[in-house]
């Protein structure tokens, strides 16, 4: 794997609560209006993603290309936080997924867990886990 330069440390500029709001509203534009290009506003330039799909990724772009074929495949993707703590610079959510494939109809649900971190007002870091997704 390419090494890839960790962001600096930074004050996040935000109260515990702001970053929770946040994140909150950061998935309700990515992910469920569907507005991609919210993460070019909400990721710092050097943002580094550990856990994108296709590899760790730096910047918002490939989070971008991410979403927008996930939008092709499930039109009806949802997320849903359903728990969210906050501690000095990072926000964890757990959160349940859901959709309808397009092609089949069969509809998914996964889990997932997400560790963001913030400095000067972005989020500049992510991990993330999800489970496999159960089908219908």
């Amino acid at each position: 794997m390419e090494a890839y330069r960790t962001p600096p440390e930074g004050d996040p500029g935000f109260t515990l609560q702001e970053m929770k709001r946040f994140v909150i509203a950061h998935f309700e534009d990515f992910v469920n209006r569907k507005k991609p290009e919210v993460a070019r506003q909400n990721f710092s330039a050097d943002f580094l993603d550990h856990d994108e799909p296709s590899g760790p990724q730096v910047g918002p772009e490939a989070a971008i290309t991410m979403m927008k074929a996930a939008y092709q495949k499930w039109p009806d993707l949802r997320v849903t936080v359903e728990d969210i703590i906050a501690e000095r610079d990072k926000v964890v959510v757990r959160n349940t997924w859901r959709a309808t494939e397009a092609v089949t109809g069969q509809k998914i649900e996964f889990h997932g867990f997400v560790l963001w971190r913030f400095a000067n007002r972005k989020i500049v870091e992510r991990w993330a886990t999800v489970t496999a997704p159960h089908t219908s």
